[in-house]
């Protein structure tokens, strides 16, 4: 298969961008924006310089993602051929070659290594633990059922990391516990919905022949559970000297743990494949995301 020929309208139309950029996933780099996290926690993200270094950090990690897009995408060739979806990345439907892809995955690290070394030290160094646990996954422990969670799990954790490093922020055990769990929450999440939506058949995924629903189900149940403990805690730890008296942070924690459950729901309905997509088609999941910023906003940066 090459070319669009035969593409559905909606892969048709992302065809319009080079095969060579849509190779290196950029709908999938919203994910990178979780490296805005530590410093919004923190109540200095508008502070000139912890914001240029934060958006240093989202740009250095798009590319080194899309080096890892684009190794996976060669290597899973041909499982994705087998994919209902996954049959119309470039590389697998012919439009581009494995050895371009090999070059423009070099480029894109070489140039995420040079920028997060050039920021801060440690932002170069956790980039560089990004890709070597990343690229281990895709050679080797992306079919050890578990492992392969915790490796996905772990590229999340390290975006969130990124942006306290990137700027020499403190990162709370708090914000590291919620990084943590969340990020399983939405692996197991994920893994749920591709067992729900293709199952194990034509070798999609040799890890899921491990997997049974039950199992998935517990995983992102207990992640979850922790998710939301570890943040009520932070909040009602915070409930002191905010403005005008009020619990801001506390308040907060409603909205937070409805849009986690819709999120859940999301999972449970096998429709978590791609967690991007997920926030970016529900306007209710939109909705509250803003209703749980706008009182962490205030009592992060009216105090």
């Amino acid at each position: 298969m090459s070319g669009t020929q035969n593409l559905p309208e909606t892969i048709r139309a992302a065809s319009i961008l080079p095969a060579w950029l849509r190779a290196m996933r950029p709908k999938q780099w919203v994910k990178n924006v979780l490296v805005l996290a530590a410093p919004l926690a923190a109540g200095r993200l508008f502070e000139p310089s912890v914001l240029v270094a934060s958006l240093w950090a989202f740009l250095a990690f798009s590319l080194v993602s899309a080096s890892i897009y684009l190794i996976n995408d060669i290597r899973d060739i041909d499982a994705d051929r087998l994919h209902p979806k996954k049959r119309f990345r470039p590389i697998a439907a012919g439009e581009l070659q494995p050895a371009a892809a090999y070059l423009l995955a070099a480029v894109c690290l070489a140039a995420s290594l040079s920028l997060g070394f050039w920021v801060n030290v440690m932002l170069g160094a956790t980039l560089a633990v990004y890709w070597v646990l990343q690229v281990g996954y895709s050679l080797f422990l992306k079919h050890q059922p578990i492992i392969d969670l915790a490796m996905v799990a772990a590229g999340f954790l390290l975006r969130a990391v990124a942006g306290g490093v990137a700027s020499g922020l403190p990162l709370s055990q708090w914000f590291l516990l919620v990084a943590s769990f969340g990020s399983l929450f939405m692996v197991a999440g994920k893994r749920y919905s591709e067992l729900k939506e293709v199952g194990v058949e034509a070798g999609t995924r040799a890890s899921l022949e491990r997997y049974s629903s039950s199992y998935l189900r517990e995983v992102w149940s207990v992640s979850i559970a922790v998710v939301i403990m570890s943040y009520s805690l932070w909040a009602f730890e915070q409930r002191y000297a905010q403005p005008f008296g009020v619990a801001w942070t506390a308040i907060s924690i409603a909205p937070f743990t409805l849009a986690v459950l819709r999120y859940a729901m999301k999972i449970d309905q096998g429709k978590a494949g791609e967690p991007e997509d997920v926030v970016m088609s529900d306007p209710i999941l939109q909705v509250l995301a803003v209703l749980w910023v706008i009182p962490v906003g205030v009592a992060v940066f009216g105090a």
